[in-house]
This record gives structure tokens, C-alpha cells and sequence, in this order.
């Protein structure tokens, strides 16, 4: 997989560069995820694997894709088949989701806890980790009653176990050592 978001790292970067130059970072986002997806299909990866000539690839793959590109979409479809790189479309949207994050200072960050959060403290722990991440926060909330209380905050690199289970945790390895 790391050879593919290689491979999709400079594609992903010349679709941001071109989508923040023509303010249409949504639009670009919305192009690169449904081509995405059609390349994730089992019968189109088959089907672009035997087309063989980088025109056909193309041609196949916009004829999937329909009305679902614009010009500048298109494009990039048929640079991607010339260069074979139509599978890497997957790992691409990837790398250009987390350059548009980081240009929009946005942070996703997954809080694991033990109930469910309401609304009132969703926005709460999204209003602190806001301030302390300065970025704008979008909160993955799931339940996992091995935390037993309190929950587990991870925002990228950062993780934050603020559970019950993590005090245990580490007063387990306290008292052994």
C-alpha cells in the first residue's frame, strides 16, 4: 500500500494545486472520491488491467464515470492512464482529503468512550480540542464499554487516554515494576 500512496502523492498534490487556484476544493473532492471508488470496484480494476493502451483505460474509465467529471476531471483521468497510475485513484483522494484538511485546518479526531456522548458534550470536548489543536474539529464518536469510563481522545499522533481502563492500565504496571 505505501508503494501506491507514493505513486499517488504528487497526482494528489497537482489536484489540490489546481483546485485551491480555481477555488473548487469541494468539487475537486467530490470528483476524486467517485473516481475513487469506481477504481476500488473488483470489475473495473479487472477490466482497466486488460485494457492495455493508456487511451482505452481512459476511455473505459470515463465512460464509467459519466457526467460525474467536469473537463479538468477528465483530464486528469486520461494523464493518470497514460501513465498507468489509474488503480493509485483511491490512495490520491486520500493524500488530496488530508492536504485539504491541512489547508482548511481541520482535524478529525476519533473519542472513544464508554456510553454515548450527547450533543451538549460533543460540543463541549469539540470546543477544547479546538482551542488546544487550533484547528476547526470533527469528532468520530464510538462506545467501547472496555474503557469502562472516561474515554480515549486520538487526533492524529496525539492520543489522550483519559479511560478508566488506561488508570488501571498503568497502575497495573506501576505495581509490578
Amino acid at each position: 500500500m505505501s508503494e501506491l500512496t507514493n505513486l499517488a502523492r504528487p497526482y494528489a498534490k497537482a489536484a489540490f494545486e489546481f483546485a485551491v487556484e480555481h477555488n473548487a476544493l469541494e468539487a475537486w473532492a467530490g470528483m476524486l472520491f467517485f473516481a475513487a471508488e469506481v477504481a476500488k470496484n473488483d470489475f473495473v480494476a479487472e477490466q482497466l488491467q486488460s485494457a492495455g493502451a493508456a487511451e482505452k483505460q481512459a476511455e473505459f474509465f470515463l465512460k464509467v464515470c459519466g457526467e460525474q467529471l467536469n473537463a479538468h476531471g477528465q483530464n486528469f483521468i486520461k494523464l493518470m492512464a497514460e501513465n498507468n497510475r489509474l488503480l493509485a485513484l483511491p490512495a490520491v483522494f486520500d493524500g488530496y482529503v488530508a492536504l485539504k484538511a491541512e489547508y482548511e485546518k481541520e482535524a478529525t479526531v476519533d473519542v472513544i468512550s464508554a456510553t454515548s456522548l450527547n450533543a451538549a458534550q460533543q460540543d463541549k470536548l469539540a470546543a477544547a480540542l479546538s482551542q488546544r489543536l487550533a484547528r476547526k474539529v470533527k469528532l468520530n464518536c464510538s462506545v467501547d464499554p472496555t474503557v469502562v469510563g472516561g474515554m480515549l481522545i486520538k487526533a492524529g499522533d496525539m492520543v489522550i487516554d483519559g479511560s478508566v481502563r488506561g488508570k488501571l492500565d498503568r497502575l497495573a504496571t506501576a505495581l509490578q515494576s
